[in-house]
C-alpha cells in the first residue's frame, strides 16, 4: 500500500493468543496493537453466506458447508460482510485466504471479490489461496483484485505455478524462504508474505532476506521485526 512502512505486519487470524482467532474482537486486538491489518479465512455455508473460519468444521464438529448462518450460533463466527466492513472503517490492510472443500471453485470467488469491490476494498486486500483453480477463477471473474499463491512446500515448482496464475505475491511457509526464492520473486516482481512467523529472531533474518510482509500470531514479534 502507497506510504505504508515495510515489512507489512498482519496477524495470522487476527490476534489468536489473546482472542479466538477469525472473530471481530481478535482482528481489532491485531490492530489495536500496531499491526497493519491481519490475515483471515473464507469458507461458505449451504445457503451461500460467507464467513471466516479456518476449519471445515465448527469447534462442536458440524461441517459448515452444511449449515445456514442462523445455526451457526452460538458460535462468534462472523460474515465475510461484517469483517469488510470493519476493515473499510478501520483501515485495515486484508490478506483473504480462500478455503475450499472441493478443488473446483463456486462462487465465493466472485462473491468475494464483489463483497472487496463494494466496500472499496481492493486498493488494500489481496485475496490468497492454496488451490490454483481458485486464483485462476478469480483472475478471469476479477483480475483487479490483488492475488497471492499459498505454498508450503515444492519451493522450486511453486514458483512456475505462480507465474502461470500471474499472481503480484508468494505466500509461502516460513521455512520455505531462501536466497534463491527471494531473488526469483524479486525477478518476477512478485511480493513475498511469510506465514505464520513467531519467532523474533526468523523475523529479523526474514525481514534481512528482504521479505515484504509477516503474518503471525503475536504481534509484539511482528512489530519488533519492523
Amino acid at each position: 500500500m502507497p506510504g505504508m512502512t515495510l515489512p507489512l505486519l498482519l496477524g495470522h487470524r487476527g490476534s489468536p493468543r489473546r482472542h479466538r482467532e477469525n472473530t471481530l474482537a481478535s482482528f481489532q486486538a491485531a490492530l489495536d496493537a500496531g499491526l497493519d491489518g491481519v490475515e483471515l479465512d473464507v469458507r461458505r455455508l449451504a445457503d451461500g453466506t460467507l464467513v471466516v473460519h479456518h476449519d471445515e468444521r465448527l469447534f462442536d464438529g458440524r461441517r459448515l458447508a452444511d449449515l445456514n448462518r442462523a445455526q451457526l450460533a452460538p458460535h462468534p463466527v462472523p460474515t465475510l460482510e461484517e469483517v469488510c466492513g470493519w476493515a473499510a472503517d478501520t483501515g485495515a490492510y486484508l490478506n483473504v485466504e480462500l478455503k475450499y472443500e472441493s478443488a473446483l471453485p463456486d462462487d465465493r470467488v466472485a462473491r468475494t471479490a464483489g463483497l472487496l469491490r463494494r466496500h472499496g476494498l481492493l486498493g488494500s486486500t489481496i485475496v490468497s489461496s492454496f488451490n490454483p483453480l481458485f486464483l485462476a477463477a478469480l483472475r478471469r471473474t476479477a483480475p483487479g483484485v490483488e492475488r497471492g499463491f499459498l505454498f508450503d512446500r515444492a519451493p522450486g515448482v511453486a514458483p512456475l505455478v505462480a507465474a502461470r496464475l500471474g499472481v503480484s505475491a508468494l505466500h509461502p511457509r516460513r521455512t520455505l524462504v531462501t536466497p534463491a526464492l527471494m531473488e526469483t520473486a524479486r525477478g518476477r516482481g512478485w511480493r513475498v508474505n511469510v506465514w505464520t512467523v513467531n519467532d523474533p529472531d526468523l523475523a529479523r533474518r526474514l525481514v534481512d532476506l528482504g521479505v515484504d510482509g509477516l503474518i503471525g500470531d503475536v504481534p509484539e514479534v511482528l512489530l519488533a521485526a519492523r
